[in-house]
């Protein structure tokens, strides 16, 4: 990873919190507590994948619409990021497929 990497990849960082500082604000608190659990289950491509972004683009979806955010994803948070990344390998995977000694 180059120097040039890095910068690119802190521009692509900071233009996705501007889209999340563009959402309303109780979209925000949700995306930051879904965005803070998912870091927390860990699904790998996470950092580089496209989910975050994928969420963000539901929620400016739900906006338009003049849709709650609850009225988008339901009651539970972490229910509906459990089904986001329920087929997405976790690091919790790779811990537990190393414990149990399975390739």
């Amino acid at each position: 990873m180059g120097i040039q990497d890095i910068i690119e990849g802190k521009k692509q960082w900071r233009a996705h919190v501007a889209r999340v500082k563009a959402l309303p604000p109780d979209y925000r608190i949700v995306y930051k507590e879904m965005q803070r659990y998912l870091f927390k289950v860990g699904p790998i491509d996470l950092p580089d994948g496209p989910l975050l972004s994928g969420i963000i683009d539901f929620f400016e979806e739900g906006v338009t619409a003049g849709k709650g955010v609850l009225e988008l994803i339901g009651d539970n948070v972490a229910a509906f990021c459990d089904d986001l990344v329920k087929d997405s390998p976790t690091y919790a995977d790779i811990c537990q497929k190393s414990i149990s000694g399975r390739p």
